[in-house]
């Protein structure tokens, strides 16, 4: 699958973003990074999105923590002051993040009541001048993430015209969710379901800007819709990014995973998964971080597959149960492999 990127899903920065997991807010924590890790060794993982108003009052540190595991690691952060944004590339600086990314893709009443998020698509010199304040800053890659257009903007002119404005002041990698977003009468769950997703009009801006880097975001739900698009389009993209598939059903990472290895049929070996995240879990625990707070993270891994409803219940409600061992992870995948009877080093479908 990976021969169907533009250079095999490897940017100009030298990373490879052929499978990328979108940030999405109270979702991609650390504990889910670290899990979607051991699904996907070579994915390129997302923070939840950070305000740069809350890393310069709360402190980086609140915000910036995650297990060396977890790269390639981009942060994402939300801001509309250049300035503001620019301090707070500084303060995470130290943390070795391996891109900074800016949120111009939230459509969410709360992010645009901060002037940032899906409503800066209609400020395309604000946005550059945000990232050329960032670039300023760091010698990692800043990038965007935007929709296709929002509420009456021309999707064809205005998500052209905003891109050139952006890829000139050094923005050369883009992710795009090729939905609009209605900032008025949707709330920002709508907003990924109601409307249309349009991949013929990303496909159109990644020909035409060939010289930059576009990752396909929206509606990849499994291996094979996605083959099928990227396929047809040919290697114009440079990789997809999955959003709601990677975190509700987790086994999908596994799927890509083996779709873009070199060996064929390769998938991460689940009960080994089960392994380290006990380990990481009871880790975890003796900092006093609840158990739930990993396993929440884990619910949908055999979502679809006999023995669902009893994982779920494992590890969402006996996980909350005190006294409740780590080993749980381990011992609910094993059983859910058995029920499936399935070699714990094969893929589950």
């Amino acid at each position: 699958m990976k021969n169907l990127f533009k250079n095999n899903g490897i940017c100009a920065d030298g990373l490879d973003r052929s499978l990328c997991v979108a940030p999405m807010m109270d979702w991609t924590d650390r504990h889910c990074r670290y899990f979607h890790r051991l699904l996907a060794p070579h994915a390129l993982l997302f923070t939840e999105m950070v305000t740069a108003e809350a890393i310069l009052h709360a402190g980086a540190e609140r915000f910036c923590q995650y297990d060396d595991s977890e790269h390639p690691l981009a942060l994402q952060l939300g801001g509309s002051d250049p300035a503001r944004l620019a301090a707070a590339v500084r303060a995470v600086a130290p943390f070795g993040f391996d891109e900074i990314n800016l949120n111009v893709g939230c459509p969410s009443s709360r992010v645009q009541s901060g002037q940032f998020g899906a409503c800066l698509m209609a400020e395309p010199q604000l946005v550059a001048e945000l990232v050329s304040a960032m670039r300023a800053e760091t010698d990692k890659p800043v990038t965007v993430k935007c929709r296709i257009g929002i509420d009456d903007m021309d999707p064809e002119a205005g998500l052209d015209r905003f891109v050139d404005v952006v890829a000139d002041a050094g923005a050369k990698i883009i992710y795009l969710h090729a939905r609009k977003a209605w900032l008025n009468g949707l709330s920002p769950k709508e907003n990924r379901e109601i409307p249309p997703l349009d991949y013929n009009r990303a496909e159109r801006l990644a020909r035409r800007r060939s010289d930059l880097n576009i990752i396909l975001n929206g509606g990849l739900s499994d291996v094979e819709m996605t083959d099928q698009l990227v396929r047809g389009s040919g290697p114009v993209f440079s990789g997809v990014m999955l959003g709601r598939a990677a975190y509700k059903t987790p086994y999908q990472l596994c799927q890509f995973t083996a779709a873009l290895s070199d060996a064929e049929g390769k998938s991460p070996d689940l009960r080994s998964v089960g392994l380290q995240m006990s380990a990481y879990a009871e880790q975890q625990m003796q900092a006093d971080v609840p158990l739930h707070s990993v396993t929440r993270h884990m619910l949908g891994l055999f979502a679809g597959f006999k023995g669902a409803r009893a994982f779920r219940r494992e590890l969402g409600e006996t996980a909350r149960k005190a006294g409740t061992d780590s080993t749980l992870i381990l011992q609910a995948i094993e059983a859910c492999l058995e029920m499936n009877r399935l070699p714990d080093d094969k893929k589950v479908a």
